[in-house]
């Protein structure tokens, strides 16, 4: 009746060695297995799995607050404010550097195996096709309405069939579309196709805009008519620009904007930049930004970061830290700074690709301002640019980690800009494909069951390691150990034994 101490030593007595080491080991496996889960989880979706599990099934069955609440939805015309312009800058938009399919992601499939175009990336522009490419009427045109399944189609050699199918009944402008866009294996190829598809779109233009004003049908049609031309015209002057033809490029982008001033949904102008750019004519830069670069425009990494690089390009050639240091910055040097610390607010992912910390792939066909996946596309296009210019680099190495002295707290607060949204790295991880590690702003911490899981699983490993080297002194230490956890319990069960009746407690003992 009262030898639960005496059973207590005599259950640790019979402990054996072997127990403790079984014991430890094991404890040490599974910790090591959750921690290996955990990291995995965290690289791939960013967030700690238990910490989720925690969040989304535990708390509401402890009581917590749903977020859902009518309590919570009277927020102040301020937090509605951000949050709309949070849904806004976290839309995804047409790469409008956006490479070939045929002629340059499958090619590097090709040659590497992996694909760098993902599901989602894919999707959008299925849906931007389907959007700019068809219309209602396209049932009574036979190939237009075989090119209105074909892009709903998901699987490519069929999309291509399609296109050929509907070029045997007539000169449709949309088939020479896909195939060049995804048939052709080179840019001349594609080049030839976007020609063909010149002719036969000019003429469907032709005619829909004399008809335009006979019904919202033929409307309809212009409206499709007018995207599919713009569209082509555009590409054709892409590959005059991979072609080195980049003169005629320009003036094709030109000529392009002035006939069609109000379709801006395409960005001509970030392809007219970075042509000008790569002929250096910097004064025409400064003329397109002076346009684009407006406070009721929307930005870009295009618009931001070529704007300091004309600033930078001022002074860069000439500039030292050590001597910046010593006298200070000059005005020119200060607006060069200044527009380097506007441009890594507005996307601060950019910084690490031009300056070569991480390694560039393929920018896909659709970005997220401010994210990564806008970076990329940048940098992949503006890299050259950049080291051309003498000193920038360097300008942009020495300064651009300043930036983040301003915006302490970039998710709540910006400088020039609205708060940093939080739905970019989610975005990202969709547009971009798997073996490229997201870059993620600002910095995020390891969640604390990683580190709790990593304390564990090597406390354990040790204890483990040292159980079976010494097993005589840890069953020394673990009994004592035990003696000591059980103490405050034995303690209590003293007292509850002197205050209840014997018969009492052995009654309850029995049960």
């Amino acid at each position: 009746m009262f030898g639960t101490e005496s059973s207590l030593s005599m259950f640790l007595n019979t402990l054996t060695p072997k127990f403790y080491v079984a014991l430890t080991g094991t404890s040490s496996l599974i910790s090591g297995l959750i921690l290996i889960f955990e990291w995995w989880y965290f690289r791939k979706y960013g967030t700690s799995f238990i910490e989720q599990v925690s969040v989304s099934h535990l708390r509401p069955l402890l009581g917590g607050v749903d977020n859902s609440s009518p309590t919570n939805s009277n927020t102040s015309n301020g937090d509605a404010d951000s949050n709309r312009q949070s849904v806004s800058e976290c839309k995804v938009w047409r790469n409008p550097l956006n490479l070939f399919r045929g002629a340059e992601y499958n090619r590097y499939t090709w040659v590497t195996g992996r694909e760098p175009l993902t599901y989602y990336d894919m999707n959008l522009s299925a849906q931007d096709h389907q959007t700019f490419f068809t219309c209602d009427s396209d049932h009574l045109r036979p190939a237009d309405a075989i090119m209105q399944k074909a892009w709903r189609e998901r699987n490519p050699q069929a999309r291509i069939s399609a296109a050929h199918e509907a070029l045997e009944l007539e000169d449709c402008a949309t088939a020479y579309i896909l195939l060049a866009e995804e048939e052709a294996t080179t840019i001349v190829e594609a080049e030839k196709l976007f020609k063909q598809a010149v002719k036969a779109g000019e003429g469907c233009y032709r005619r829909s805009q004399q008809l335009q004003h006979h019904g919202a049908q033929y409307e309809a049609q212009h409206r499709r008519d007018t995207n599919v031309l713009v569209y082509i015209k555009r590409r054709l002057a892409m590959c005059s620009r991979k072609l080195g033809r980049t003169r005629e490029a320009v003036k094709m982008m030109r000529d392009l904007m002035k006939e069609f001033p109000l379709l801006s949904m395409f960005n001509i102008h970030e392809n007219l930049l970075e042509s000008l750019l790569e002929l250096q004519n910097y004064a025409d830069v400064q003329a397109v930004l002076a346009k684009y670069d407006d406070i009721s425009l929307p930005k870009s990494a295009t618009i931001c970061y070529t704007a300091a690089l004309l600033k930078a390009r001022a002074v860069s050639d000439k500039f030292s830290p050590e001597a910046a240091s010593r006298r200070g910055l000059s005005t020119a040097e200060m607006n060069a700074v200044e527009a380097i610390h506007r441009a890594v607010e507005f996307n601060p992912h950019v910084p690490k690709y031009l300056l070569e910390m991480k390694s560039l792939i393929l920018p896909p066909e659709h970005i997220l301002k401010r994210g990564d996946s806008e970076a990329i596309a940048y940098a992949f296009f503006h890299l050259q640019h950049w080291k051309r210019v003498e000193g920038a680099l360097n300008l942009l190495h020495c300064t651009w980690e300043g930036t983040f002295r301003m915006i302490p707290y970039p998710l709540e607060k910006g400088h020039l800009f609205y708060p940093y949204p939080i739905c970019t790295e989610t975005a990202d991880r969709e547009l971009l494909p798997m073996f490229h590690e997201v870059s993620v702003y600002p910095k995020k911490e390891l969640p604390f069951f990683i580190l709790f899981t990593a304390g564990l699983c090597s406390f354990t490993a040790m204890l483990a390691l040292l159980t079976h080297q010494f097993p005589e002194l840890m069953g020394v230490f673990a009994k004592a150990f035990l003696s000591t956890l059980f103490a405050p319990l034995n303690f209590i069960m003293e007292k509850v034994e002197s205050i209840l009746p014997s018969s009492l407690w052995h009654q309850l003992t029995r049960i």
